[in-house]
């Protein structure tokens, strides 16, 4: 039962993604699940002293490391996704400006020399028409097309991959999706443009983020691929603090909403691709990842009681996937339980961390990840464990956000 104190904490919309969008190189490109450029430097500036070493296990898009630069702070940062850790590392990228004011002829000469064609590639997305006009999808596949030719596709060149991130923006800016709840879904009908329309949109994209590249940032950050659930060859005891926010036990997808920019940028190639990198991942649901549920076996087996009691009652709940639900909770516990143990190798003594997470609800059994969370931690040694309740999160009533806080004292 949710009480009356949980009811009356605010939504605090300067701490969520929408936040982000009015910041330089965090609005490059929105991703729901990103927490906000406020609140990680409100714990930077408590938490971290100089020459601090920041860690983020879950990079999705940076937020974490592009901050700590920022700030002036050094940040190593970990992700699965190839596609966020292309992007990760752009946005943090020390940027020429000489070298950014001769991008953007290139850009204006290439986009000044597009012609439309018939019958150019577009990505394999499943039923593309719900997500774009044919009109206005012939007039991106012209667009990606002359990119190709003039800047290649991307990659390690940091400066054309600002133009793939523009497009990026633009492919999302021109569809039907309609991005105005926790997940995503489709505006009724697909939107037809005009080619002046899109040419002036992705200039207009482009200018803002030539502008925000220009800003210099004081310290470092940089995203190396990995698995949150082993790195423990990554060094020994150079972290001091860990600033993260872990996926939520909740079923949002990060590869559903992010499909549309890895098919484009050729991040992604089928829905096999989609389907397997979203097993990898903690929390992932997409496609086989929740039919190999059902065979699914525990890896550890000191999880707290409280999470075996959630499961048996999600289990008992008689929908017919309660089955499988139970056991994606406890999967999602069982793989936060195995990094939270082989991250202890990369933390110095009296190392900090904070876990931003959130709870859920399944068949209205709520599953206090917060708790379930704090309780790992105290089983795994850490210590000085608390837990900060932040803001009521914009969907059912009783899901709220939290810092999980800890530090590593061996």
């Amino acid at each position: 039962m949710q009480t009356e104190l949980q009811l009356d904490i605010k939504k605090r919309m300067d701490y969520t993604f929408k936040y982000n969008s009015h910041f330089g190189r965090h609005g490059w490109l929105r991703l729901t699940p990103a927490y906000s450029v406020k609140l990680v430097s409100e714990i930077i500036k408590k938490d971290c002293y100089k020459n601090s070493q920041i860690l983020d296990p879950f990079s999705g898009t940076a937020t974490t490391g592009l901050v700590a630069a920022e700030l002036g702070f050094n940040a190593m940062l970990f992700d699965i996704n190839p596609f966020l850790i292309w992007l990760g590392n752009t946005k943090c990228k020390h940027f020429s400006v000489d070298k950014l004011l001769f991008l953007q002829k290139e850009f204006n000469n290439c986009i000044d020399d597009i012609t439309l064609s018939e019958n150019l590639w577009t990505p394999p997305i499943h039923n593309i028409e719900r997500w774009w006009h044919p009109a206005t999808l012939e007039i991106l596949a012209s667009i990606r097309s002359k990119l190709a030719l003039t800047f290649n596709e991307p990659n390690g060149n940091y400066y054309h991959n600002l133009v793939w991130i523009a497009f990026s923006r633009l492919i999302i800016e021109t569809s039907a999706a309609d991005f105005n709840h926790v997940s995503m879904s489709f505006k009724k009908k697909s939107l037809q443009f005009e080619f002046s329309q899109i040419k002036q949109l992705f200039e207009a994209i482009f200018n803002h983020i030539i502008s925000s590249a220009k800003t210099k940032l004081a310290g470092k950050a940089k995203v190396i691929k990995g698995d949150s659930r082993n790195l423990s060859a990554q060094g020994k005891e150079i972290i001091d603090t860990v600033i993260t926010s872990p996926p939520y036990p909740n079923r949002i997808s990060y590869i559903r909403e992010l499909r549309p920019y890895m098919y484009w940028v050729k991040f992604l190639h089928n829905g096999n691709d989609a389907s397997a990198l979203d097993w990898e991942t903690i929390g992932g649901t997409w496609g086989t990842a929740t039919s190999n549920l059902k065979d699914w076996k525990a890896q550890n087996k000191k999880l707290p009681v409280r999470l075996y009691d959630v499961c048996n009652k999600i289990n008992s709940s008689g929908d017919k996937n309660s089955g499988l639900m139970s056991n994606y909770v406890h999967k999602y516990f069982d793989d936060m339980y195995s990094h939270l143990q082989n991250l202890k190798g990369l933390l110095k003594p009296n190392a900090k961390l904070n876990y931003i997470v959130g709870n859920s609800s399944f068949y209205r059994h709520f599953v206090d990840t917060e708790i379930i969370l704090a309780e790992i931690f105290l089983e795994l040694g850490y210590k000085s464990t608390s837990i900060e309740t932040i803001r009521r999160r914009n969907t059912k009533r009783g899901l709220l956000e939290f810092n999980v806080t800890a530090s590593w004292k061996q």
